[in-house]
């Protein structure tokens, strides 16, 4: 009987070594180099030295990843993001997180943030994000500066353009040390640099003021009144409701839905004194979720008061309503925003203030500047007024000057104070 050759302990060491998958393309060895070798999407890949721990390792790691992509081969490795790719992701994350209490974009700050991204997508645009320095948003900063916009705006602009690269730091688009880099970058100092100063906000005699009652409607006139007597901002006073108003006390408080600090943590209270509620009284509507002040109620007041003013009798002539638009593409909606109360008032002083035929185009602007005024500057009666009569700190406490780290007790001392003020003003 022949003698029955052994078994090779060779071939058996070799599978007990071998990691390979059931059912998965196998770990094999490269004879000409000696490494281990998966072949996956007819594309070879060596693990290191074959029958190595770490050779298994990268093994299964290899098939993991393919696996997870679908069985297909890896993609190319990307371009590094540029600049401007880096500025249209921001924008894409701004207009979701930006939103009013509303739920609306707030296109205001979205068109700073745009103006703001425009010279970096113009100069840096094609660079490399990683690449970006404080050297580079020096330059961005003269050519603002160029541009001829005042020193305030321009460190807005680069501050802006910093949280960019903050936020892609925390979303780990670039790495940390390129923002770090940034926050070396000085913004420009009062009097150390060649952009101009703006002209403070100057507060608005009250003869302006009255000047334009007979060019305003009602709701606008309203706007105004509550204003000048509260000292409230334009956002604040074109979303008033009756709910958002306390009227239990000889003094009504009024909370806004939103505000400017809200995201601070900061409550508001506006106190309401017997000027002002005499005011909103007039708005008051059953509807406590309604706005006081409805621009389709003055459109309605403006299109009666027209057909009451007219000459032609009504059997001859259009009928009444008959030269409207069906549907319109644009209508009142069902409260003013701060942009479409500024208008009205700029439209009232248009009407209201008729400039001399007789003036140069130099002397013309001027005159212009000088017989036109904004919502805000009534803000900056209201404060002029009560730090007269009362002092800074009230002042600041009938403005919603606060901090966010402002305590209890004073809080509560501050709306004492903002109560005193409405008593004897508003």
């Amino acid at each position: 009987m022949p003698h029955k050759a052994p078994k090779n302990s060779s071939r058996h060491s070799k599978k007990s070594i071998d990691p390979s998958i059931p059912g998965e393309p196998s770990y094999r060895l490269h004879k000409r180099s000696g490494q281990a070798v998966v072949t996956l999407s007819r594309k070879d890949h060596y693990l290191g030295q074959y029958g190595t721990p770490e050779s298994h390792e990268r093994y299964r790691a290899a098939i993991a990843e393919w696996i997870a992509r679908g069985r297909r081969p890896a993609e190319p490795e990307a371009a590094p993001l540029s600049v401007a790719e880096l500025g249209l992701a921001y924008l894409d994350w701004a207009e979701g997180y930006y939103r009013d209490h509303e739920g609306r974009t707030n296109k205001a700050e979205l068109g700073h943030i745009k103006r703001a991204l425009k010279p970096l997508r113009e100069l840096y645009g094609l660079t490399p994000a990683a690449d970006f320095g404080p050297r580079k948003l020096g330059v961005i900063q003269q050519h603002l500066v160029a541009d001829g916009l005042s020193r305030p705006t321009v460190n807005r602009y680069v501050t802006r353009i910093r949280h960019v690269f903050k936020w892609a730091t925390a979303k780990e688009l670039i790495t940390a040390a390129v923002h770090q880099g940034l926050t070396c970058f000085e913004n420009l100092k009062m009097g150390r640099t060649d952009a101009p100063e703006p002209e403070p906000v100057r507060a608005v005699p009250a003869a302006l003021v009255d000047a334009i009652e007979p060019h305003v409607s009602r709701q606008i006139w309203g706007l105004i009144q509550t204003q000048r007597l509260t000292g409230m901002r334009p956002g604040e006073v074109v979303i008033m409701r009756a709910r958002d108003i306390d009227t239990s006390g000889p003094l009504w408080q009024y909370r806004p839905a939103h505000h400017k600090t809200q995201h601070r943590g900061i409550e508001r209270v506006i106190v309401l004194g017997p000027k002002a509620q005499a005011v909103v009284r007039e708005f008051l509507k059953p509807d406590v979720s309604a706005y006081l002040f409805d621009p389709r109620e003055a459109e309605a007041e403006r299109r009666a008061a027209a057909t009451a003013a007219r000459k032609t009798d009504r059997r001859w002539g259009n009928k009444v309503g008959s030269n409207r638009k069906r549907n319109p593409k644009r209508g009142p909606l069902e409260r003013y925003t701060p942009c479409s109360y500024a208008r009205a008032v700029a439209r009232a002083c248009e009407l209201a203030f008729l400039a001399p035929d007789d003036l140069t185009d130099t002397e013309r602007a001027a005159w212009r500047k000088e017989h036109r005024w904004a919502p805000n500057q009534l803000r900056h009666t209201f404060a002029t007024s009560v730090r007269r009569q009362f002092g800074l700190d009230a002042a600041q406490v009938a403005l919603g000057h606060q901090q966010a780290d402002v305590t209890q007790i004073y809080a509560e001392r501050n709306l004492a104070l903002a109560a005193e003020v409405a008593l004897k003003i508003g």
